[in-house]
């Protein structure tokens, strides 16, 4: 079956410890292949507030975005339970996918998969082996045609995906135009 939607996502975790990591906040975003926006989720995950503090202050990646650390931490006890997330992610991949294949998309989309398998084992088995990894073309941008995209990390979910879709459309605009 030909995919005609890509289940964009980015998850904010605390760190690359993937079967030990903490999940902070997920954003998901369907579109079609013109990147139109079909439907969208976002939640922020309730930790243990003690863990959640010790995952993040041993994390030196979490440094530069302070204010972002300070947030989850703040607002942690106003997130869903880690299970709540994900019964309404595979609910919410059902409902827009029913039997065609959902095919994950985003930057760095492994790192969120080694996660989605250790915390949502059940989402896993929703999710086509294949997915959509624009990292993969901005290495081959860089590395054969010299061309970067400016994209600004902002470690939130929402932000993150907008930026992936915004980026993945930048290239495939720039190989239309070189044609």
């Amino acid at each position: 079956m030909m995919p005609t939607k890509l289940l964009w996502m980015d998850l904010e975790f605390t760190d690359f410890d993937y079967p030990n990591c903490l999940v902070l906040e997920v954003s998901v975003e369907v579109t079609d292949f013109n990147f139109v926006t079909i439907a969208n989720y976002e939640a922020r995950i309730k930790n243990n507030p003690e863990t959640l503090a010790k995952r993040l202050k041993f994390n030196t990646f979490w440094e530069e975005f302070t204010e972002n650390r300070d947030d989850f931490v703040k607002n942690n006890d106003k997130g869903k339970t880690v299970k709540e997330v994900e019964n309404e992610l595979i609910a919410f991949v059902e409902e827009h996918f029913g039997s065609e294949p959902a095919i994950l998309a985003g930057n760095s989309i492994h790192s969120d998969r080694q996660v989605i398998k250790a915390r949502w084992p059940v989402l896993d088995l929703k999710l086509h082996y294949r997915m959509l990894d624009v990292t993969t073309l901005k290495i081959l941008m860089q590395g054969k045609y010299g061309v970067e995209y400016d994209k600004k990390n902002t470690h939130r979910a929402y932000d993150d995906i907008q930026a992936s879709i915004a980026e993945l459309q930048f290239y495939l605009d720039w190989f239309s135009k070189e044609q």
